[in-house]
């Protein structure tokens, strides 16, 4: 597999070319941004345990009949995978009450959800990524009715699946950020799982094993970020 030109390269990735224009390789990197970038660092291999996490996530989703964009890990850094055009929605699934779902609703953090809550935010950094409803994803033309029912129905089941699975290894799987796009007309799960994407908290301390370490200076991210892995790769 020949890598080509980079064709686009945002806070935390840089997707190349390849010599098939199916593919495209994803490349993850140290850089960290919170704040809609308004704070930026690097954390340590934060890009080798992204990489490495998402590989495990993907797996699994797709021995689940979950199809992703995933192909293979090339390297540390490196992932194959099938070319999308991305859907400008982001999907939001929460299972606990945490981050701007709590300050929006004025509560306190850590209260579990009695079902899971599915948000669509419009993905654009200059615009903070506000949140939408699916009139605005249907009217303004990002995705066909079918779609966003489509990767709604595709969010909930990611997250049927990946909460038992980080359970058994001790993690409480908070909420997660989805993208989707398209590959020849199908829609598939792309971007990352990861916990810059999500939000982990240990089940036995409460303690938070994921980008909000960062956001808000709690101190020992690249061990958080580390730790996650650990258990992702240990036996339940």
């Amino acid at each position: 597999m020949e890598k080509r030109q980079l064709l686009y390269e945002g806070k935390a990735k840089q997707m190349f070319a390849t010599d098939d224009p199916d593919l495209v390789i994803q490349y993850f990197k140290d850089d960290a941004t919170a704040f809609d970038g308004t704070k930026k660092s690097t954390i340590a291999s934060k890009g080798v345990v992204n990489n490495a996490c998402t590989e495990i996530f993907f797996r699994l989703l797709e021995q689940d009949g979950v199809e992703t964009h995933f192909v293979e890990r090339l390297s540390d850094r490196e992932m194959l995978v099938k070319r999308l055009d991305i859907v400008p929605v982001e999907m939001i699934v929460r299972n606990v009450m945490a981050g701007s779902l709590a300050r929006r609703l004025g509560l306190d953090e850590g209260a579990p959800l009695s079902a899971p809550i599915v948000e669509y935010c419009y993905k654009s950094d200059a615009l903070h990524d506000p949140l939408i409803n699916r009139w605005h994803v249907t009217v303004l033309g990002f995705a066909k009715p079918e779609e966003i029912d489509a990767m709604t129905a595709l969010t909930l089941r990611v997250n049927e699946i990946l909460r038992p699975f980080l359970a058994a290894r001790k993690l409480l799987l908070v909420d997660m950020k989805l993208e989707f796009g398209r590959h020849h007309g199908r829609i598939l799960l792309g971007d990352e799982i990861c916990p810059d994407t999500c939000r982990f908290w240990d089940v036995d301390t409460g303690r938070k094993l994921d980008k909000d370490r960062f956001r808000h200076d709690l101190g020992d991210v690249a061990e958080a970020y580390h730790e996650v892995h650990r258990r992702l790769s240990s036996p339940a």
